[in-house]
């Protein structure tokens, strides 16, 4: 596990680190539900990569692919994709 990782996992799930290349790790956000096309396993969703040599975390494109650098204070326990906000839905935030 990152030691600095500030998210803790919402009830019901948990998270999981595997290296992704050497220096980058990938988080995965799992979901302990019990479903039924998957026999009962846990399904993952990717929340993000770190890269541990300069501490940075970064937005997936998709579990293969890593995206744009982005301030962990920005991201949720969920994602760290950030939300775009338009308009007036800025201010109800």
């Amino acid at each position: 596990m990152i030691a600095e990782f500030p998210h803790h996992p919402p009830k019901g799930y948990s998270y999981e680190f595997e290296e992704f290349k050497r220096g980058v790790v990938s988080i995965w956000l799992c979901c302990h539900r019990k479903f039924v096309y998957n026999g009962g396993a846990p399904t993952r969703t990717i929340w993000g990569f770190w890269k541990e040599k300069t501490n940075e975390y970064f937005a997936p494109i998709n579990s293969k692919t890593i995206g744009a650098c982005v301030n962990i204070k920005d991201t949720r326990p969920w994602t760290s994709m950030p939300i775009k906000y338009i308009g007036l839905e800025q201010f109800f935030v």
